[in-house]
Parts: C-alpha cells; structure tokens; sequence
C-alpha cells in the first residue's frame, strides 16, 4: 500500500467521522427538545390539577320551617273571599254593566253595579278602592284590569248612598276601561308567522 492509498483512506475515514458525529449531533439535539416539551407539558398538567378547586355552596332546606314566598304570578291572586263593585265614573251609560259581566267571566264575586257619586265626577283614570283588610283582593283586580292603581276606600265611600254594601273592593271607572275588554286576561299577541312570497322579475 502506497502513501497515496493511504492518505485517501484516512481522508475518507475522516469525511465519515464528520458527518456521523454532526448526524449524531442532530439526533441529540431533537431529543432533548422533545424531552424538553414533555417535561414542560407535565409540569403544566400538575400546576394545572393542583390549582384550587371551585368552592360549592349547598344549602340544606328545613323542611319544618314555614314558607313566607310572596306570590309572584297573578293567577296565584286570589278571586275569591271578597266581593266587588263597579261604580261608573265615565259617564258612559252601561259601561259598569259590561265591567260586572267581565269580572265576573273572570271568577270575581261581583254585586250589582252603581254609580259614582256626583260629587266625584267624571274620571279619566280607572281605579280599585279597597277596605281596609282586602288589599290582595284589590291587587288581584288591579292586575285583571291592566295594573291600575290601588288606594284605601274613604268613608263615605264616593258612590250613590255611600255605601258598598256586601263589598270589599270597589272599581271606579273611568272612561279609559269603559266598554273595553279587561286588560289583564287578555292572551299575549300571537308573533307575525306571515311570509311574502315575491314574484320572479
């Protein structure tokens, strides 16, 4: 063997050494960024587990304690255990009639109608007068009628004679409700469902 055979041999020797340990280099390398992120990703996971958990409150009901929920829905109002009265404030002949029948249709105990004092004269604005005692009867007629408002009854009370009678509640009526359906036991607007069709150009 020559000096040139074996000058070529160690070159080539050399040549592979390089590239097996810049080979070797790059394997190394790729594998401790793939440690790295594993690593990473655990430690991430652990912090994540041990983060405080959401506290949960749980409330014990005593089913021996009395419930003091106020009613919330107005069908849940009483109709019953009181009467009522329609006194016409509107001017408008027989509209405390066609109240009477309504609230009627509507389960009130309703006695017969009458007219305001004169003294009180014609009314704009329909309101509900209670006797002391019977303020949820006289919410339970306010909410049919459309949310009128409600007031103690003076003594005497402003209809024909003074008096109520048999009644608790009495609705004054003023020409806003007169002749017209009851406000409150009216079913909610249907939703507009109609389409349009258009015709081709």
């Amino acid at each position: 063997m020559n000096t040139e055979d074996a000058n070529e041999s160690t070159g080539r020797g050399g040549a592979n050494g390089v590239s097996v340990s810049t080979t070797l280099s790059i394997i190394v390398a790729a594998i401790a960024v793939l440690l790295g992120f594993l690593i990473l990703r655990d430690v991430n996971r652990d912090r994540d587990n041990n983060a405080a958990p959401v506290a949960t409150e749980t409330t014990v009901v005593d089913p021996t304690a009395e419930s003091t929920v106020a009613p919330t829905d107005t069908t849940t109002l009483p109709r019953s255990g009181f009467k009522v009265m329609v006194a016409n404030a509107s001017g408008i002949t027989g509209s405390a009639g066609q109240m009477s029948t309504a609230m009627q249709s509507e389960q009130f105990i309703v006695t017969q109608p009458i007219n305001a004092d004169v003294t009180y004269g014609k009314q704009s604005v329909t309101v509900v007068f209670y006797v002391p005692g019977y303020e949820t009867g006289a919410t339970a007629v306010a909410e049919i009628l459309g949310g009128v408002q409600i007031q103690p009854v003076a003594t005497p009370a402003p209809v024909e004679g003074g008096s109520l009678g048999e009644a608790q509640v009495l609705i004054m009526l003023g020409t806003d409700l007169a002749g017209k359906l009851l406000p409150g036991a009216l079913p909610a607007a249907p939703v507009d469902t109609t389409t349009t069709t258009v015709a081709p150009a």
